[in-house]
C-alpha cells in the first residue's frame, strides 16, 4: 500500500489538483494510465493498465514502455512517434503492444509530454484503450457481410469484388484471356418452397452449393447471388466450347436427386452464360448479359443453358422511348414523391420520413425506379432529375408545415450526382430559393458513394454538416467497409440493409451481425435504422437489441403527401391516446 501512496505522492507532485480526486479518477477510469518521467522510465499505472497487459505495477515501475513492445512495429516507427512528441508535444494513433502473457493486441494510444512552468519535460503520460474487442466484432462482421449465411458460398457483394479484382489483374496481362460468367436460376423453385416448406427449400440450397463447388478450381468463384440464384465465374476458359462443356455438368450434378426426410427430390437449372471480354470487360456488364442469357433460356425450355447474343440486348425502342420521356418528365418535374414513416423505438413518435420518387408516364404507365432510375444514372440525366427531387421535397415540407408538422425528410443522393463539383452549390441554391433551412432535411448516400474518394467525401459531408444537414449512410452491410473507418465521415445515422433485417426472425447469424452493428454503431455516436422491418417479431428483436429507429412495411408503406398526413394526424392522436 505504501506504493501505491508514493505513486500518488508523485502524481500530485506533478498536478494542481489533490490526491483525492487524482486517486478517484485512476483508479475508476477504464483507460490505461501510464506516467513516465522525462527520461521514459514509469513512475505510475492504473489498475486499467495492470488489467489490459496482464503486469502488476511492481513489475513496471522503473522500468521503461520498451517493456510492452511487440516486435511489430520496426524501429523506424518509434523513433517517428517520439520525434512528433518533441515537435508538437503529443501523438496519437493506433499500436501494437504485448501483454504478459505473451499475447499480441491492438490498442488507441495517446501520448502526452507534461511541462514545468520553464517549458521542461518532466513527465510524459500515456492513454490507451484496449481495441481487441473491436478487431474481433470487425473481422467476424466482415467475414459475415461478405459470406451467404445459409449456403456458405460467397454473397453477391463479395462475388462482385472479387470479380473487379480478377478483371483488373486480367486487363495487365499481354495475351488473350477468357472467362465465362454463369447465372444459374434454380427452375420451379418457389412450388417447392409452396409445397414443401422454406426448411426443405434451404436443405436444397445447401446441396446445391456444396454440389457446385466441386466442380471449381482454385481461382474460380462462385456466390449465391440472391434467392434461390447462384452465380459462377469460370476462369481462364480456353474457348466457348470449354465454358458450354462446364454448363453441362453444372446441369448434370444438379439434377442428381436429393434425398431429403427419405424422398428423393428433383430439381433442374436453367444457366445463362456471358463471356469475357467478348461480352463485357466490367463485371456488372458481364453478370447482365448472362442474367438475359438465362431468362432466355428459361423460356426456351427449362434445365438448359444458353450464350448472350446481340439479339438479347434490351429493346431498342423502349430505351428510346424511355430516354424521351425521361427528358420530358424532368423538364415537366412531372414526378411524385412517397414517403416511408421512421419511427423512434424509445418513445413511438415519427422520428422522420424518407422521401421515394414515383413516376407515371402518360406513355410508358407507371415506371418502377428500378428502371429509371439506373437508366438516369448512367446517361447523367440523375443529375436534374435529383434536383427535382430536392424541389419536390421542399415543397412537401412547405405544404407539411401547413398542417403543423415539421418532421426531417431524408433524401437518397446519388453517387453520381454527388460526385458532381458543383453538388454543394446546386443544394445550397435549391434551398435558398425555396428559403429553406437545410436542418428540415437528411442526406442518404450509399456505403459505397462514401467510401470511394474519402478525402473528397469527408470534404463534402463536413460542408453538408455544417449548412445544417444530418448524413445518413445506406444500405449499409451491403459494401466493403468496417464499421473504424466510418469515424472519419461526420455521420448521424447508420441504416442497416434490409437484406440483414429479413431473416433476424429466423437465422441467428443474422442476429448476430445485426446485433454487432448496432452495438458498434452506438460506440461511434451514430443512431441505428433498421429499414424492411415487416414483422411484429422483428420489430421485438430489434427493440431488445436498443435499435433506435425502425422503418418499414410493419409501420406503413411509403405514402403520397395527402395520405401522409392523414397518417401522422391518425399517430399522433394513437401516440397521446397511450400516454
Amino acid at each position: 500500500m505504501n506504493g501505491v501512496n508514493d505513486s500518488l505522492e508523485k502524481l500530485n507532485s506533478i498536478s494542481k489538483y489533490p490526491t483525492a480526486l487524482l486517486t478517484k479518477i485512476f483508479e475508476n477510469v477504464s483507460e490505461g494510465i501510464m506516467i513516465t518521467d522525462k527520461d521514459k522510465r514509469i513512475e505510475l499505472v492504473n489498475p486499467a493498465f495492470e488489467f489490459v497487459t496482464g503486469y502488476n505495477r511492481n513489475e513496471v515501475i522503473g522500468k521503461t514502455p520498451a517493456v510492452l513492445q511487440s516486435g511489430v512495429h520496426e524501429l523506424q516507427f518509434y523513433l517517428d512517434m517520439w520525434q512528433t512528441i518533441r515537435q508538437e508535444g503529443n501523438w496519437q494513433g493506433e499500436i501494437w503492444n504485448r501483454r504478459k502473457t505473451g499475447d499480441v493486441y491492438p490498442e488507441w494510444l495517446t501520448i502526452v509530454g507534461v511541462a514545468n512552468d520553464e517549458g521542461e519535460i518532466t513527465n510524459y503520460c500515456g492513454i490507451f484503450t484496449d481495441l481487441s474487442e473491436r478487431k474481433i466484432v470487425e473481422n467476424e462482421l466482415e467475414k459475415r457481410l461478405l459470406t451467404d449465411s445459409l449456403t456458405e458460398v460467397s454473397n453477391r457483394f463479395a462475388y462482385i469484388e472479387r470479380m473487379d479484382n480478377l478483371l483488373e489483374s486480367t486487363s495487365t496481362i499481354s495475351h488473350s484471356v477468357q472467362h465465362a460468367v454463369y447465372f444459374l436460376d434454380l427452375d420451379r423453385f418457389k412450388q417447392i418452397n409452396d409445397t414443401l416448406g422454406h426448411a426443405v427449400g434451404d436443405t436444397i440450397l445447401v446441396e446445391v452449393a456444396k454440389r457446385l463447388k466441386t466442380l471449381l478450381k482454385n481461382k474460380d468463384i462462385i456466390a449465391r447471388y440472391g434467392g434461390d440464384e447462384f452465380i459462377i465465374t469460370l476462369t481462364n476458359v480456353k474457348n466457348a466450347k470449354e465454358a458450354a462443356n462446364f454448363a453441362e455438368q453444372i446441369i448434370g450434378i444438379i439434377e442428381q436427386p436429393l434425398d431429403i426426410n427419405g424422398q428423393d427430390i428433383f430439381i433442374s437449372t436453367s444457366i445463362g452464360i456471358s463471356m469475357y471480354p467478348l461480352d463485357g470487360e466490367a463485371t456488372e456488364q458481364l453478370i447482365h448479359c448472362a442474367d438475359k442469357a438465362m431468362t432466355y433460356s428459361k423460356k426456351n425450355g427449362l434445365n438448359d443453358y444458353a450464350f448472350y447474343f446481340d439479339e438479347l440486348k434490351t429493346d431498342s425502342q423502349r430505351v428510346l422511348l424511355l430516354d424521351s420521356e425521361l427528358r420530358r418528365a424532368i423538364e415537366n418535374r412531372e414526378f411524385e414523391l412517397h414517403f416511408q414513416p421512421k419511427i423512434s423505438m424509445e418513445n413511438e413518435e415519427i422520428h422522420g420520413l424518407e422521401a421515394l420518387v414515383r413516376w407515371n408516364s402518360e406513355r410508358l404507365g407507371f415506371v418502377s425506379p428500378v428502371e429509371f432510375i439506373p437508366y438516369a444514372e448512367e446517361t447523367g440525366l440523375i443529375i436534374p432529375l435529383s434536383e427535382v427531387i430536392i424541389e419536390k421535397a421542399c415543397e412537401a415540407v412547405i405544404e407539411m408545415r401547413q398542417y403543423g408538422y415539421k418532421t426531417p425528410v431524408a433524401i437518397n443522393i446519388s453517387s453520381i450526382h454527388f460526385k458532381q463539383q458543383n453538388f454543394l452549390d446546386s443544394v445550397q441554391a435549391i434551398l435558398e430559393r425555396y428559403n429553406m433551412p437545410a436542418n428540415n432535411f437528411e442526406i442518404e448516400v450509399t456505403e459505397r458513394t462514401v467510401m470511394n474518394s474519402a478525402n473528397e467525401t469527408v470534404s463534402k459531408l463536413v460542408r453538408l454538416k455544417k449548412m445544417g444537414f444530418k448524413i445518413s449512410i445506406d444500405d449499409f452491410g451491403t459494401g466493403y467497409s468496417s464499421l473504424s473507418y466510418l469515424v472519419r465521415f461526420p455521420l448521424d445515422y447508420l441504416k442497416i440493409d434490409r437484406s440483414f433485417i429479413q431473416h433476424i426472425g429466423s437465422l441467428d447469424e443474422k442476429q448476430a451481425v445485426v446485433d454487432a452493428i448496432i452495438q458498434m454503431s452506438h460506440r461511434l455516436k451514430m443512431k441505428v435504422v433498421a429499414e424492411g422491418v415487416e414483422q411484429a417479431q422483428q420489430v421485438d428483436i430489434l427493440r431488445k437489441m436498443n435499435c433506435d429507429i425502425i422503418q418499414g412495411y410493419y409501420y406503413s408503406k411509403p405514402l403520397p403527401l395527402h395520405e401522409l398526413i392523414e397518417f401522422m394526424e391518425y399517430w399522433e392522436i394513437e401516440h397521446r391516446g397511450r400516454n
